[in-house]
């Protein structure tokens, strides 16, 4: 057995400027929105009660807003946080549109800060902005994330099976 560091980007692999497309969408069910309410214990019946909802401007339940961060930030994961040694934090989160059940959400990030970390040598500090759309291109997040990411050569290894 040999091992390898994590796939996904190293500090190194960061330029300011770049744009990654993540690659998967995701339509969310009823069922995410209701059990990611409930399982954090918000109690806005805008995002559970079919009813209630109906008689807001929106006619229809709104998908909880700490799950569509969850959903985009997992989304950036493979492109910008593989590698990471710690998330430090999002800013600047803005919700324009609203997302609904049934909507699927596409995301996109870009670079907008590179350095290496003062404290840490074995790390850099990313920061990007990321956008999540849903099918027809109507943006329902943006959001500033940083991150400590780990440099070539340093960090956990993951095992990897070679066959003889």
């Amino acid at each position: 057995m040999t091992t390898e560091h994590g796939r996904g980007r190293f500090f190194e692999d960061f330029t300011v400027g770049d744009v990654y497309q993540h690659p998967l969408g995701r339509t969310v069910t009823q069922t995410d929105n209701a059990w990611f309410t409930l399982l954090t214990q918000n109690t806005a019946s805008l995002h559970f009660d079919q009813h209630y909802a109906a008689q807001t401007e929106f006619g229809r339940p709104l998908v909880n807003s700490a799950f569509t961060i969850a959903l985009v930030t997992g989304q950036s994961v493979s492109d910008i946080s593989q590698n990471v040694m710690a998330n430090l934090g999002w800013d600047e989160v803005r919700l324009p549109h609203p997302l609904f059940e049934g909507d699927t959400v596409y995301s996109v990030s870009e670079v907008l800060q590179t350095r290496q970390s003062r404290s840490r040598p074995q790390v850099g500090i990313v920061t990007v902005r990321t956008t999540g759309y849903k099918q027809d291109g109507t943006p329902v997040i943006t959001f500033r994330r940083t991150v400590m990411v780990y440099r070539r050569g340093h960090g956990p290894t993951i095992p990897k099976v070679i066959s003889e």
